[in-house]
């Protein structure tokens, strides 16, 4: 499998479980406040598959768990043997997905590969193509959210609030979740000085109480 960065611990990106995480180049989306943009190009730099491995075997015992993230990592065509091979070594995997590859979670899934999903709920359905900039399919996403809850796995959904996105976005992207047990919204961080400002932070929290309202359920994230 390719991977574009390797992050040796982590104390935030599994929960209750000091974890590695490990990035995969390439997206099919192209969001305007991703952080990881430098890996999403055909010019990533890449890292050997064994590095990991070899880490991976040192660090038993110290670490639990982990995580595969991206860029996105379902469009990865080894990933599957690569996820198979990581729980051999005895690991949790959590997979962070954006949900549009819905055959490849559904794959992971009934071979029991993962122990944890966070999937990226983007914005509302109308408003997928603009935050995205992509053509990728609301219904691919809307099936990955049935898997997720149909099948039994520990997952979350998550929003980054962007400064694109209103608080009518966020409740109406809650239509494609609502009844689930775990939504984070996610306080926007600037990349560079010429980025557009976050939302205050005041906002953010009346909006997350609008999503509890209205779905049960909302915790904020980087306040």
């Amino acid at each position: 499998m390719l991977i574009a960065g390797f992050q040796k611990m982590s104390m935030m990106d599994y929960p209750k479980q000091p974890c590695c995480v490990i990035f995969t180049p390439y997206c099919n989306m192209n969001c305007t406040y991703c952080h990881n943009y430098h890996i999403l190009g055909k010019d990533a730099p890449l890292i050997e598959e064994e590095e990991v491995f070899a880490f991976l075997r040192k660090r038993k015992g110290m670490l639990k768990a982990v995580t595969v993230s991206g860029g996105e990592p379902t469009l990865q065509p080894n990933l599957i043997p690569f996820i198979r091979d990581v729980k051999a070594e005895g690991y949790l995997v959590k997979l962070d997905t954006n949900g549009s590859r819905p055959d490849v979670l559904s794959e992971l899934l009934k071979a029991n590969l993962l122990d944890y999903v966070a999937m990226d709920i983007k914005t509302s359905a109308e408003q997928y193509p603009a935050v995205t900039r992509s053509k990728v399919a609301v219904s691919d996403v809307q099936k990955s959210i049935l898997l997720l809850r149909n099948l039994g796995i520990a997952h979350e959904f998550r929003t980054t609030f962007a400064p694109e996105i209103s608080r009518e976005d966020i409740l109406a992207a809650t239509d494609l979740i609502a009844g689930c047990e775990s939504y984070y919204l996610q306080q926007y961080r600037k990349r560079f000085d010429t980025d557009p400002e976050p939302h205050l932070p005041s906002y953010v929290q009346e909006t997350a109480e609008a999503v509890r309202e209205k779905i049960g359920v909302c915790t904020v994230r980087g306040i």
